[in-house]
Formats: structure tokens, sequence, C-alpha cells
């Protein structure tokens, strides 16, 4: 009972501070037909994929004033006109209850389109409006790390992954130079990366690295045996001391740095000088710790003597030491140094072309 009240009061207060209209709030009749276009004003002139893009809209009317949609609700002064009013759509970007909108954080589906953002007022439909604000790639990651897998107990890490880097300078409605780079680490599917190639460094902007894997820990030492029970007596014998516990054994190597190939066209070699590829040997493994000392073995119980005096017991045999750590496995090594191959643009990409980097090869080639 005391959990539904709270959860009671709780929705009421959400209620009461709700900055929302309510559901039968409508702009005035005489407003609407006033109303002959929707502005959208986006708070930047580019955005990033996957950014929110800070938007107002304004009702221009009929004589040219302009009235502003409203982003709140005051029950006390209703604005005259809401963003709930609007119905705003884009198949780029999803729509926030506030007019904001948090674009499509993949940058390859918009590179072409940009991100499409539309507003109609829901009262009159002829009142719309589209506005299409181009993409900006400045907030892209451009330094990528690619491990190979941790060895097991006593095992050498994995070799690093191979990656293979595909570079070319196209061209989007957005830029007349865009670089492209697609990224295949093994056999996952490529990701690529977007720069407005007037702005890129000319060497060592995009950093790839390829390291081998961690070596396992080593092996634990075997534990050390126990010391044998002294025997019982007048006087009573100590206990045998415990066996020292077994020393860890070495970590295992760290892996081999992976293979990186690099992919330019023909006629622009020296692309491949923009990524600066790493191939790296992994670290080595921690060593197993040292086993356990074995326990000492009890002393010896006393017994009566001829004079029907009780013999003190014996005293315990002393504990084993524990075994050294192994030492760090060693580091693995480097791979060899990125390989260069030129192709012809068209193949630049590989076979299976993403349908967006094929358009932007097409635009590439209708240029005069």
């Amino acid at each position: 009972m005391r959990r539904r009240l709270a959860m009671c009061w709780l929705a009421t207060l959400l209620v009461g501070c709700s900055h929302a209209p309510p559901a039968d709030f409508v702009p005035d009749p005489g407003l609407v037909s006033q109303i002959r276009d929707i502005r959208i004003i986006t708070g930047y002139g580019r955005v990033c994929p996957g950014a929110v893009i800070p938007t107002n809209y304004e009702a221009v009317l009929a004589d040219g004033a302009r009235v502003p949609f409203a982003r709140s609700y005051d029950k006390k002064h209703p604005p005259r006109l809401h963003v709930v009013f609007l119905d705003r759509e884009s198949a780029d970007a999803v729509s926030q209850e506030d007019g904001d909108w948090v674009t499509n954080g993949n940058a390859l589906e918009t590179v072409t389109t940009g991100f499409r953002l539309s507003a109609t007022l829901r009262a009159k439909p002829r009142a719309t409006n589209t506005v299409v604000v181009p993409p900006d790639y400045s907030c892209m990651r451009h330094s990528f790390s690619f491990w190979g897998e941790q060895g097991g107990v006593g095992q050498p890490g994995g070799n690093g992954p191979d990656v293979i880097v595909r570079l070319a300078v196209l061209r989007s409605p957005f830029y007349d130079k865009l670089f492209v780079a697609g990224t295949q680490v093994g056999l996952a599917p490529p990701f690529y990366v977007l720069a407005d190639a007037s702005v890129v460094p000319p060497a060592d902007w995009l950093l790839i690295e390829t390291r081998g894997g961690r070596g396992g820990p080593g092996v634990a030492g075997v534990p050390g045996t126990d010391g044998a029970a002294g025997a019982a007596g007048c006087p009573a014998q100590p206990g045998a001391p415990g066996g020292n516990g077994g020393n860890g054994a070495p970590g295992g190597t760290g892996g081999r740095g992976g293979r990186i190939n690099i992919i330019v066209p023909l006629d622009d070699p020296f692309l491949a000088g923009i990524v600066d590829g790493r191939s790296a040997g992994g670290p080595g493994g921690p060593g197993g710790p040292g086993g356990p000392g074995g326990r000492g073995g009890k002393g010896g119980q006393g017994t009566l003597d001829a004079g029907n005096r009780r013999c003190p017991d014996a005293a315990d045999g002393p504990p084993g030491q524990k075994g050294a750590a192994g030492p760090a496995g060693a580091q693995g090594a480097g791979g060899a140094r990125a390989f260069v191959v030129t192709a012809p643009m068209k193949e630049v990409f590989g076979l299976q072309v993403p349908p967006e980097i094929g358009g932007l090869l097409e635009r590439l080639q209708r240029r005069p």
C-alpha cells in the first residue's frame, strides 16, 4: 500500500512539474490562417554524425511577421505556437521533444544527403519546410589500436590482427575533396573515416596500430609437502619441517605485431603517407606465483616417564618457504613495416563496395 501511494504521489508530482502542453492545446485558428511558411533555424551550419542539432522554428505570416514556436509551456502564459504543433520528420535524424534533432551516427549513410530536416504545421500541411544541414567530419576519431588475443596460462599471446587500409580522395555534394579511409581488421566488415581533405595534414594523420596480444600468466609453483608428524615418546620427537613451495613459471611471451597493408590509387601513391602504421609486439604475461610452503609436521605427544611424570609435547616443525614468483614473459616481436599497394581507383575499395562509396566514385568519374 505504501509503495502504491508513493507511486501515485510521484506521478502527480511529475504531471504538475511537466513543461509539456495539455492534450487539448491547439493553435488559434485565426493565427493559423495567416501562416504561409515555416522557418527551421538550426544552431549549427554543419554537424557531426551522431551529434545533436539545436533547432528553433518560426511561423512566417502573410504580412512577413514571424512568430516563434515555443519549446516549453507555461500554463499561466500559454504561447501562441508550440513545437508540438509541428510534425517533424527526417530519415537522417531523430526529433526530440523540445524540437532538437539527434543525427545519424553512421557517417557513410549521410555522405551524399546530409541531414534533411522537415517541419510541417499539423493544422495547415501547406505550411512546411525542409532544410539540409551538411555533415562535419572534424569530430571523427582517427586513431585506432587493435590487439591480438591474450594467451592462456603459460601460453604466448595471439598475433596482432592483420589490417587493410583503403584510401582515396573523392568528391561529395558537400566537399570538393573528401578523404575516405576504409579499415578492415581481420575478417570483420570495414569501417570508414571521412574528413575534409583540404584540412587533413599530409602525413601521419590516421594512426593504425596492430599489437600482439598479452602473454598468458605463468603456471603457479607447486605447493610444498607437509612435514611428517613427530613420534610420541618421552622425550617426544619434533615435527618435520614443511617442504618449500616450487617457483612460479615464466609468463607467456607477447604475441607478434600484425601486418598492415595500405591500398591507394595508382595516380596518388603518396596518399599512403597520411597513415601512421604501427605493428608492435604484445607485452609478456606476468610470472606465475610461487607455490605455498608446506605446513610443518605436528610435534609428537609426550608420554609418562618411569617416575609416572608426563614428558612435554615436542614442538611443531617449521613451515616451508613460499616459492619465488616466476619472471615476466618476454615482449613480443614487432611486425614488418606497412606495405603499400597501388590499384586503379575503381578497385581501391575492393569488390564489395558500399553503395555510398560507389556513388562517390561515380560522382568523381562524372567530374569534367
